[in-house]
């Protein structure tokens, strides 16, 4: 910030001081040009052709320094075929004219043709009454007060612009340290935080580092959930594999004679239980990214045909919107399609029928329903609630761990949606609306 705000500040005050001396210098030297100007209409108005032809000054200049040999002012007129007659100033030298004819017109012009004396000189070409000779007068004068004065103009320039340029370096200084100070003020506040323990940043800020600050307690709260859910879901694990790692040391100690029975369905539970966590860990990590972009046909279509390898029997429809995508992360889609699917070929009558991107009730266009039918006894209202807990099953006559749909809960809350049931109309029975969030397009 220090090096963009010098370069500009340079870049600008050099800018701008040379056209600052430009503009003064110009004025100064035109100035001066008038004076030399107003000299030489003084002495052509003070010009007459005398007797012999040759001009005479009816009245003297009333500048003393024109008698003043070597003064600095001078004045000559010249003619064609005439003597040039100098001012008593130039005393025995000669002005160079640079014009034979000058023109009416008044022409300005640095001279050196005298060695240790530069001159600002005028021209103009007159004719004077009674006379057809077109006469030169040209009136000189020494740089040396102007040079002066442009030398001083510019020494003030100098010194005015380097006391500015050293005043805008410091106010640039003062500005970027105390507009940079709050955000050392939330270093040290995330500092307290890692020495204290404390888990916010609650210290007074700016009002213009406050948007950071909401940011970065949001960032710790959302650790703060991440670590808790670790906890849970490595407390949960625990305890799920508790009760079968108890069975299997009881059947061991008691030398059980079922114990090869006993250790495959134990193993089978652990096993479906490390699954559970495994898919949850899986799923909050995919969401992190933010970037899952899952065709919803496409992963309906496989579980389908996986599906119908398991259950040739059953007969499996699909319908609804074929290019919906949802922000789900494709192995995860799968996951809950494939045990919502499932659980529908094994406990219906035979018939599944899954319809994407349903009707919302609330009309959220964020978020797509899917649902999905089977023709069979359905589940009791009272019991909707409780099958999907870890290990609730209602029809323990055929296989399975009762952890499908808590599987298919956890992870679709991951993603932020939702898994209810219902009686399906058409097929008479179990419904299962599952609320997943669609991906947002973004245009143009």
């Amino acid at each position: 910030m220090m090096l963009i705000s010098a370069g500009w500040v340079a870049v600008l005050l050099l800018s701008g001081g040379f056209a600052l001396d430009r503009t003064l210098v110009n004025l100064v030297e035109r100035n001066f040009d008038e004076q030399l100007e107003y000299v030489q209409t003084a002495l052509i108005a003070s010009s007459e052709i005398g007797p012999d032809g040759e001009v005479l000054l009816y009245r003297p200049l009333g500048d003393q320094r024109f008698l003043e040999p070597n003064s600095g002012v001078y004045w000559q007129i010249s003619g064609q075929g005439h003597d040039d007659w100098p001012s008593r100033s130039l005393w025995d030298r000669t002005l160079d004219v640079r014009s034979q004819s000058p023109g009416a017109e008044p022409e300005f012009y640095d001279s050196n043709q005298f060695a240790d004396e530069p001159l600002r000189m005028v021209e103009r070409s007159v004719v004077l009454p009674d006379s057809d000779t077109e006469w030169t007068f040209v009136v000189a004068s020494a740089r040396e007060e102007l040079d002066a004065q442009i030398a001083r103009i510019r020494s003030i320039l100098v010194w005015s612009f380097l006391v500015l340029a050293i005043g805008l370096m410091i106010l640039a200084g003062l500005q970027s340290y105390v507009g940079l100070r709050p955000l050392r003020r939330v270093r040290e506040a995330i500092q307290r935080i890692r020495t204290t323990g404390t888990n916010r940043v609650t210290d007074p800020l700016p009002y213009e580092v406050q948007p950071l600050v909401q940011e970065l307690n949001a960032l710790l709260a959302h650790s703060e959930r991440q670590a808790e859910e670790a906890r849970t879901h490595a407390g949960n694990l625990a305890h799920a594999l508790k009760t079968p790692l108890t069975v299997l040391t009881n059947a061991a100690t008691a030398r059980a004679t079922d114990i090869n029975e006993t250790v495959f369905r134990e193993t089978r539970t652990m096993q479906r239980h490390v699954d559970h966590h495994l898919a949850r860990a899986r799923a909050v990590g995919r969401r992190a990214t933010g970037l899952a972009r899952t065709s919803l046909s496409d992963s309906a279509e496989a579980v389908r045909r996986a599906v119908e390898r398991l259950y040739p029997g059953t007969r499996f429809d699909i319908d609804g919107k074929r290019d919906v995508r949802v922000a789900i992360e494709r192995q995860d889609l799968d996951e809950i399609l494939g045990n919502l699917i499932e659980n529908a070929a094994k406990y219906g009558g035979g018939s599944v029928f899954v319809t994407l991107d349903a009707e919302r009730d609330d009309g959220d266009p964020s978020m797509c329903v899917i649902w999905i039918e089977d023709d069979g006894m359905g589940i009791p209202d009272a019991e909707r609630d409780r099958i999907f807990d870890r290990g609730a099953r209602l029809d323990t006559g055929k296989p399975g761990t009762g952890l499908g749909l808590a599987i298919v809960r956890d992870v679709a809350e991951i993603y932020g949606g939702t898994v209810t049931l219902g009686e399906s109309e058409d097929l008479g029975g179990l419904l299962v609306r599952l609320v997943l969030p669609r991906v947002r397009e973004i245009a143009g």
